[in-house]
């Protein structure tokens, strides 16, 4: 997998992620972020090839490579079983950071990459147990993905599952309650109890959640809207819960 970036390859490396090859401007200009990513690269006996800014932008998706790209092995999901088990490890060992969080975030079928990265980076941020996604017709982890998460898909568990309900099931069966976002539910977030093992599903852009995915929830819940724009783009969405869950969770 390619990552570029100098946050996103940073937090990359300090994770203990190895590198296959990297690509570096030539005449890079030397700071702290360039230094220690050539650091961690020749820790790992990778020697950079340093290239013209041309050859990056024809290969960097956005143009937002800052002159340095790296090259992974395949992003490694963690199956959705040990998600749950390292969550409810974690929450009786006193290792989730205060508040305690026993959140997992659900993405019904999101498709765009940066959207992915956009709610793992958030995720991350407030400690979240973890993050499922579907495995077909919706975003994988991508260099786009990495890119937008700023270096968050590299500490937060990913489980990508072929069946979303059925993983909702299995959240069910470990004590998790299911939220699932919707614009057409009664109660908004903050008159909603969101306390303790909380599942919140996110559905797909332009048409929320499926038809069978909200069956499976628990509950619904909303942000509630008084402008003229249908509704905020599912990252933002899923920000503002996610710190509303925080809010209720607060020691």
């Amino acid at each position: 997998m390619r990552i570029e970036g100098r946050n996103a390859i940073l937090e990359a490396l300090r994770s203990g992620l190895k590198v296959q090859k990297a690509l570096v401007l030539h005449g890079v200009k030397s700071n702290k972020s360039i230094d220690e990513i050539l650091a961690y690269l020749h820790s790992q006996g990778v020697k950079p090839k340093f290239v013209k800014r041309p050859e990056l932008d024809n290969i960097s998706e956005h143009g937002a490579h800052q002159g340095v790209m790296i090259w992974t092995a395949p992003f490694e999901y963690t199956p959705l079983g040990k998600l749950i088990e390292r969550a409810s490890e974690a929450s009786q060992s006193g290792q989730v950071k205060q508040p305690p969080h026993e959140l997992v975030v659900v993405l019904d079928h999101v498709t765009d990459p940066g959207n992915l990265g956009a709610i793992a980076r958030s995720a991350e941020v407030l400690g979240a147990a973890g993050l499922i996604v579907a495995k077909d017709r919706a975003a994988a982890v991508t260099p786009a993905a990495f890119k937008s998460a700023a270096g968050a898909l590299s500490h937060l568990p990913i489980a990508q599952v072929t069946n979303i309900s059925r993983a909702l099931e299995q959240l069910k069966e470990a004590g998790y309650w299911v939220a699932g976002a919707s614009e057409y539910a009664d109660d908004a977030a903050w008159d909603t109890e969101l306390s303790g093992k909380i599942a919140l599903v996110m559905g797909a852009e332009g048409t929320g959640l499926s038809r069978l995915v909200q069956k499976n929830c628990d509950f619904l819940v909303k942000l509630p809207q008084y402008g003229k724009v249908n509704s905020l783009n599912v990252a933002q969405a899923a920000t503002a819960l996610m710190y509303e869950y925080t809010r209720q969770n607060k020691p």
